[in-house]
């Protein structure tokens, strides 16, 4: 089983090196790793240059944004399963994707999710928030749950099936796929009890209050176009779960 990695990054030197070489020094052998890049100014692209061949593909061009980069590096993945491990994070193991190729193997399941850590950014062994996904039900969706999106492993062919990232959202594009490819579509997927990835804090959705209670409008809207409608109380209690992670860090 072929496994493809994407990493995106945008003027990002400081980690981007850490985030390949976490790649690189997995254990599980059947890797294509594909580096996208926004045509970074910064030195990124040097960085990531200095790996040579050992990076399967490597794309610098200008893109319309995270998730335009992210739709451009499935298109460019020809592994039977595709992941993501952007340029701030790290698996937690030398072996997080050879879990991931044994969960598919021994489940025949069309995805997998496991566990996550968020780390201060500049001590990535000091635990901010442990996020412990838990078995999957569907009705989880309906009182705030979602996979973390980081350890969201997808074979191909359901990409091909059910469609890409959308675009039209600025920071609830993996939020929407996952509620449209194990809600709506109903995929199988099966829960790998152990952290996957140590994610740097900081993403695009949590940096602000503003920005907050904007990825907030757009998890609701993710249910709407998909013509879904959950209970009042949903969008409320997705970020109310976000607690427990601080408590049980």
């Amino acid at each position: 089983m072929k496994i493809s990695i994407i990493t995106i990054v945008y003027n990002n030197r400081e980690t981007v090196a850490d985030a390949i070489e976490s790649v690189l020094g997995q254990t599980y052998s059947n890797i294509e790793y594909i580096v996208v890049d926004g045509l970074s100014t910064d030195g990124t692209v040097s960085i990531i240059s200095s790996f040579g061949n050992r990076i399967s593909r490597f794309v610098s061009e200008k893109d319309n944004g995270l998730y335009d980069a992210v739709n451009k590096g499935i298109g460019l993945a020809t592994g039977d399963v595709i992941g993501f491990l952007h340029s701030d994070d790290i698996f937690y193991s030398q072996e997080s994707i050879a879990m991931v190729a044994a969960a598919f193997k021994e489940f025949n399941t069309d995805s997998v999710y496991a566990d996550l850590l968020y780390v201060q950014k500049s001590d990535i062994n000091k635990v901010v928030r442990n996020w412990v996904s838990g078995s999957y039900k569907r009705e989880s969706f309906l009182f705030g749950w979602m996979p973390p999106h980081p350890t969201f492993y997808v074979k191909r062919e359901v990409y091909q099936k059910f469609g890409l990232y959308n675009t039209q959202f600025k920071s609830a594009a993996d939020y929407e796929l996952m509620l449209r490819y194990l809600y709506k579509y109903k995929i199988s997927t099966t829960y790998i009890p152990e952290k996957l990835v140590k994610m740097r804090i900081g993403g695009k959705s949590n940096v602000t209050l503003k920005n907050r209670i904007r990825a907030n409008q757009e998890d609701y809207r993710a249910w709407r176009i998909n013509n879904l409608q959950p209970p009042f109380y949903t969008r409320f209690l997705k970020p109310l779960r976000k607690l427990v992670q601080f408590i049980y860090r």
